[in-house]
């Protein structure tokens, strides 16, 4: 336990202390801002337009999903693609630099690497789905959009969010373990990763609507831990099959 606390802080100092990090924190609270100021000044009615500032963030019952019109398409939703490729150029740096080699070679153990990558980029990417909906309700109140939340409540808001945090787990455990198989080829863990994300992705509306209960969040809590154990250890069982050049 005191080995994997002592990495965890390393990778924490890395990533925290690392120009990317705040770049993508940018990006993330300024897209919402863009968009939704943006399609509010364009207009062009429902399907290409925002009518409130919370469709951004989710729809109630996700119906989103079976649309592909703008508010279905540039949401909260893509920050999971944006944190998996974070995660992937992150771990590729480890193993570009040889900072993986020198370290299973002095003191670390797989498992702990696996697990601190884990636990590290999931904080980071929770960290940009906080920073995005900073972003929402900024751009919502200089659009001036409505903030109503309707039947949803602020109840659903907040559980929609927990859910959203819960369920970026399961996308970090795939950028993690596409990353160790592609070890310095980040070109391939991205398309990895994509190709893995892109059958999720349809289903983030579903489990994390704007209505969300203790179910929704429960789901995602769990469903998020099992995938973050699971793939964890497939991804230990590949750093102890392959070679770390």
């Amino acid at each position: 336990m005191d080995r994997l606390n002592s990495m965890v802080k390393v990778d924490a100092r890395r990533m925290f202390t690392s120009a990317p990090f705040y770049v993508l924190c940018g990006v993330a609270l300024a897209m919402p801002i863009l968009i939704l100021v943006m399609t509010s000044m364009a207009g062009g009615g429902d399907a290409m337009a925002f009518t409130n500032t919370w469709r951004i963030i989710g729809s109630e019952g996700g119906m989103d999903r079976m649309n592909m019109d703008m508010t279905a398409m540039c949401n909260i939703n893509l920050m999971f693609f944006m944190a998996g490729l974070f995660v992937c150029a992150f771990v590729a740096e480890d193993f570009k630099s040889g900072y993986v080699k020198n370290l299973f070679t002095v003191r670390a153990k797989k498992g702990d690497y696996v697990a601190s990558k884990t636990i590290v980029c999931f904080i980071a990417c929770a960290l940009f789905l906080i920073a995005f909906f900073v972003g929402a309700v900024l751009g919502g109140a200089i659009a001036g959009l409505s903030f109503e939340l309707g039947a949803a409540g602020i109840q659903g808001l907040v559980m929609c969010m927990l859910a959203k945090i819960f369920l970026m787990a399961v996308f970090v455990a795939i950028a993690v373990l596409v990353s160790v198989f592609a070890k310095q080829r980040l070109w391939l863990s991205v398309l990895l990763f994509l190709f893995g994300g892109m059958l999720l992705f349809m289903m983030i509306p579903m489990l994390t609507p704007l209505n969300s209960g203790v179910m929704n969040v429960g789901m995602c809590l769990v469903g998020g831990a099992i995938f973050a154990v699971a793939l964890g250890h497939v991804s230990k069982l590949a750093l102890k099959k392959m070679d770390l050049v």
